[in-house]
C-alpha cells in the first residue's frame, strides 16, 4: 500500500480505552448498552419533537439539532470503540482522518447548539416579550446554519493539518479513537502548527461559547431570584441546574482535554474524553426533555395514538 504524505504508516492500531484482560468483557457490554440507551434515547426525541406540533418552538428547535448531533456523534466513536474490547482494532489512515473529521466537526456542533440553547433559554425568561421577535424562524435558522458552519471550518482545520503530519514507525494509537493528541505523540516531524491550530480552534470553540453560556445563566438566575414564588423559583433552579450540570460536564471536560499542556498522560486523556464523547450524548436526553412537562404531555399523546383501541 503506498505511503500518504511521506508516511510510512498505512494503518493505525487502536489500544483502547484500556489493556487489561479481566475488564475487556465487562467494558464491552457497558459501553455496548450505553450506546444502544444514546441510540434509543435520542431518536426517541427526535421522534417525539417531529410527531408534535406543539414542539414545534425554537426551544425545541435546538433540542432536535442537539439530539441529532448527539446521535451522530456517538456513533463516529463507540462501533469503532466495542472492537477494541474484544481484538485488536486496526483501522486504516484514510479511516482514521475520516473519523478524526466528523469527530472534531460534531464535538464543535455540539459546543455551538448547546451556546445557542442558553441564549434562546435568556430570551425566554429575561425578555419574554420580546421572545417571538427575537427567535424568530430566520433567527433559529441563521443560528444553526452558522453550528454547522463552524463545525466544517473547525474540522477541516483540524484534518487538514494532520494530513502533513508525517508518521515513521509506530502506529499504536493509544486511544480508542483518532484523537489529535495521541496521533500528534506518533508524529516524527514538528506539531508545533497543529497545536497552534489545535489551542486556536479549541480556544474559540470552547471559550467564547463558555462565557456566552455562563453570562446566559447569570443574567436568567438573576431574574429567578426576583420570582415572588418559592416554588416557581425552585422549578426554574431545577431547569437551570440540569442545564448547567451538561454544559460543565462537555465544556469542562474539553477544555481539561485541549488546553491544557501537550505533555499530560494519555491514559487520563482517555478516561477525560469518555465525559463529552459518550457520557454526555446518552445523558442528554434525560437531562433536557424526561424531567419536562411538555414532553412528558408529548409521549402520553403519542403513546395513545399508536395504541389500540383493544389495548388502550
Amino acid at each position: 500500500m503506498a505511503s500518504r504524505n511521506g508516511s510510512s504508516v498505512t494503518e493505525f492500531i487502536l489500544l483502547g480505552l484500556t489493556q487489561q484482560p479481566e475488564l475487556q468483557l465487562p467494558l464491552f457490554f457497558i459501553f455496548l448498552g450505553i450506546y444502544v440507551v444514546t441510540v434509543l434515547g435520542n431518536i426517541g426525541l427526535l421522534v417525539l419533537i417531529g410527531l408534535n406540533p406543539h414542539l414545534h418552538t425554537p426551544m425545541y428547535y435546538f433540542l432536535f439539532n442537539l439530539s441529532f448531533i448527539d446521535l451522530c456523534f456517538s456513533s463516529v466513536i463507540i462501533p469503532k470503540m466495542l472492537i477494541s474490547f474484544i481484538e485488536q482494532n486496526t483501522i486504516l489512515y484514510e479511516a482514521c482522518m475520516a473519523q478524526l473529521f466528523f469527530f472534531a466537526f460534531f464535538v464543535i456542533d455540539e459546543c455551538c447548539i448547546l451556546t445557542s440553547m442558553a441564549y434562546d433559554r435568556y430570551v425566554a425568561i429575561c425578555k419574554p416579550l420580546l421572545y417571538r421577535v427575537t427567535m424568530s424562524r430566520q433567527v433559529c435558522l441563521m443560528l444553526t446554519a452558522g453550528t454547522y458552519a463552524m463545525g466544517v471550518v473547525g474540522a477541516v482545520a483540524h484534518t487538514v493539518c494532520m494530513l502533513r503530519v508525517t508518521f515513521c514507525e509506530s502506529n499504536i494509537i493509544n486511544h480508542y479513537m483518532c484523537d489529535i493528541p495521541p496521533l500528534l505523540q506518533l508524529s516524527c516531524t514538528s506539531t508545533s502548527i497543529n497545536e497552534l491550530v489545535v489551542f486556536i480552534v479549541v480556544g474559540v470553540n470552547v471559550i467564547v461559547p463558555s462565557v456566552t453560556i455562563s453570562m446566559s445563566y447569570t443574567l436568567i438566575i438573576s431574574n429567578i431570584l426576583h420570582i415572588h414564588s418559592r416554588e416557581g423559583r425552585a422549578k426554574a433552579f431545577s431547569t437551570c441546574s440540569s442545564h448547567i450540570v451538561a454544559v460543565s460536564l462537555f465544556f469542562g471536560s474539553s477544555a481539561f482535554m485541549y488546553l491544557k499542556p501537550s505533555s499530560g498522560s494519555l491514559d487520563q486523556d482517555k478516561i477525560t474524553t469518555v465525559f463529552y464523547t459518550i457520557v454526555g450524548p446518552m445523558m442528554n436526553p434525560f437531562i433536557y426533555s424526561l424531567r419536562n412537562k411538555d414532553v412528558q404531555i408529548a409521549v402520553n399523546k403519542t403513546l395513545k395514538k399508536g395504541c389500540s383501541p383493544t389495548l388502550c
